[in-house]
């Protein structure tokens, strides 16, 4: 069965700040008339804070959307067959990435120690979409946006979250991924773009696949 087309799967869309995954699970969803699950940054009252002063405001930020995460996530039981499809802009199995980045030892140890209590209740996706660009396209992409707290994110942070995202799903084996380069793509502008690649996405076969959109 198309993956697409299958009631019960879950669809999980990442990629760093700027990538297009919120745009592109809007728009995902509605081709399959499937369900939203969103993350909600800006309910997240730290995460300004954050951008201001990391080191201050790191952990409060983390386990705000760890415990926001894990609390849309756990309504998701297996589905049964005739369940609608989800797709999310989130995977709560990467939120220990943010961690590491911005925790010292004594809050990354207390987070694992949280994270490890919640993440056994989450389901496997069906599909990972990874969205990746260089840093200098995001940053582009993020002053463009001109969301408030946004403007406060540094080059310095932006290619040290996009080299974790890079590690981190070089080895991921989790579920089946499609690592996309989304630095010639417009999934909210371009019809074009958008379908080729829920193309993409219909044919992918094997548990590693990559789609490259030349310019």
């Amino acid at each position: 069965m198309n993956l697409l087309s299958k009631p019960s799967a879950i669809i999980a869309i990442e990629g760093p700040i700027g990538a297009g995954k919120t745009s592109l699970t809007h728009r995902l969803a509605n081709q399959i008339n499937a369900g939203l699950l969103l993350e909600n940054a800006d309910d997240n009252p730290f995460l300004a804070r954050f951008y201001r002063d990391p080191k201050r405001y790191a952990l409060a930020t983390q386990l705000f959307f760890l415990f926001q995460r894990s609390a849309q996530i756990s309504g998701l039981k297996q589905p049964d067959l005739f369940s609608q499809p989800v797709v999310t802009d989130f995977l709560l199995d990467k939120d220990p990435l943010f961690a590491r980045l911005t925790l010292d030892d004594d809050e990354f140890h207390l987070y694992q120690n949280i994270y490890q209590q919640l993440q056994l209740q989450t389901p496997r996706p069906d599909l990972v979409i990874y969205l990746q660009a260089r840093p200098a396209i995001l940053m582009e992409r993020i002053r463009k946006r001109a969301i408030s707290y946004e403007t406060q994110i540094s080059t310095d942070y932006l290619n040290r979250l996009v080299d974790s995202y890079a590690r981190y799903f070089h080895q991921y084996d989790a579920a089946p991924l499609l690592i996309v380069n989304c630095e010639h793509l417009n999934f909210v502008d371009n019809e074009q773009d958008f379908m080729r690649l829920v193309d993409r996405i219909s044919a992918m076969k094997g548990p590693r696949e990559f789609f490259n959109q030349s310019e």
